[in-house]
């Protein structure tokens, strides 16, 4: 197992006890810490769906957990841009 896989997995599992235990959605901002919308639930093992009330064009959108870069109690941080996530 890689050191990325390692990351990933500990992001998904921190990702998947904080939803479940808080019931709240985090938002989720990107590398230039623009909001990019807000977690709905994970999406099989590898990606957050965002809420479509949070989207411009109302759409569900998918963030692959390889484009998280951390996480706290507020935000999930990505590391590419808002455009990259809504094209």
């Amino acid at each position: 197992m890689t050191q990325d896989t390692q990351i990933s997995d500990r992001i998904a599992q921190d990702l998947k006890d904080r939803l479940a235990k808080e019931g709240e959605h985090l938002q989720v901002k990107d590398v230039n810490g623009e909001h990019v919308g807000t977690v709905d639930h994970m999406e099989g093992a590898d990606q957050l769906k965002l809420t479509k009330n949070d989207s411009t064009d109302g759409q569900h959108y998918y963030v692959q957990l390889s484009q998280v870069e951390s996480m706290d109690e507020v935000a999930v941080y990505l590391n590419v841009t808002r455009d990259e996530i809504l094209k």
